[in-house]
């Protein structure tokens, strides 16, 4: 009997765990890793796998995820000991802007501000560390739902700094879904 395809799940480890077909597209990572670019955009059509792509991404390079290279174990990416290497060994910052439809400017910028919020909780610990100085944890502090302009578009570009510092590595940031809000 064939596998079972997972229509909607955008989960990576949703997919391999469960034993849902996948094409492999682990040789992205090779790629987009080998080509040393600062940023890349991917545009495909809808349900094209963007999502699902981006957290197989969160999934193989970032801290959180360290340890969990069983899920690549059977993937082309783990065929080479440089890339096994890699697995769970940067920062990353994971970002969707799925969920912000807001008719308005006002409500779309809340809920924007809401998510930077949630992000930074979730990287709370940097505030315990001697990394950050007076200034840094104030300006943690001030992300909250009501921060003004300033500190919201500077968020995303603050909480990296951070982290560099932190692991002592660039950060990778993925953005999902950066369009909706326009939209």
């Amino acid at each position: 009997m064939g596998r079972t395809v997972g229509i909607g799940i955008q989960d990576f480890k949703t997919v391999i765990e469960n034993d849902y077909f996948y094409v492999d597209k682990t040789s992205f990572l090779k790629e987009w890793w080998e080509s040393g670019d600062s940023v890349t955009l991917i545009t495909r059509p809808r349900r094209f796998g963007k999502t699902l792509t981006m957290s197989m991404v969160e999934r193989f390079f970032s801290i959180k995820y360290a340890g969990e290279g069983e899920l690549f174990e059977q993937l082309s990416i783990w065929q080479e000991e440089k890339y096994r290497a890699l697995q769970g060994s940067y920062p990353v910052i994971s970002l969707s802007f799925a969920n912000i439809k807001e008719r308005d400017y006002q409500a779309a910028r809340y809920r924007i501000c809401q998510l930077l919020v949630n992000l930074y909780s979730k990287y709370s610990y940097l505030k315990d560390s001697d990394v950050l100085t007076e200034n840094d944890k104030k300006y943690f502090d001030r992300i909250t739902i009501d921060m003004n302009d300033g500190d919201a578009t500077l968020a995303l570009y603050q909480l990296s700094d951070f982290l560099f510092r932190y692991y002592g590595k660039k950060v990778i940031i993925l953005l999902d879904e950066y369009n909706t809000p326009m939209q």
